[in-house]
């Protein structure tokens, strides 16, 4: 048994923490991952909203992350922030 910890430990002192890096990186990388890292995360959400639910808790009301509203009116280009001033017109002359 102590040999086999030996043989264990020595590839693990002789393992290029560089390579590990990459080889970690790589496989964080890949579509594999994520699709795991989200189902995961998936069955720890479902895990603690029935936590929630059964300790007593409310559940919560959807919200809405991202609402893309028109603006109310349009404003002059001179005014915009980002507004450069140029010789291009939108005339079509």
């Amino acid at each position: 048994m102590y040999n086999f910890i030996n043989a264990i430990l020595k590839g693990v002192v002789n393992f290029s923490i560089k390579e590990f890096d990459r080889s970690f990186s790589d496989f964080l990388e890949r579509e594999e991952y994520d699709k795991a890292a989200n189902a995961l995360f998936s069955i720890t959400l479902m895990a603690f909203k029935a936590g929630w639910l059964a300790a007593g808790g409310t559940p919560l009301k959807p919200q809405k992350v991202v609402e893309l509203v028109r603006p109310l009116y349009k404003l002059p280009p001179e005014d915009h922030p980002d507004y450069i001033e140029t010789d291009i017109t939108d005339d079509e002359s």
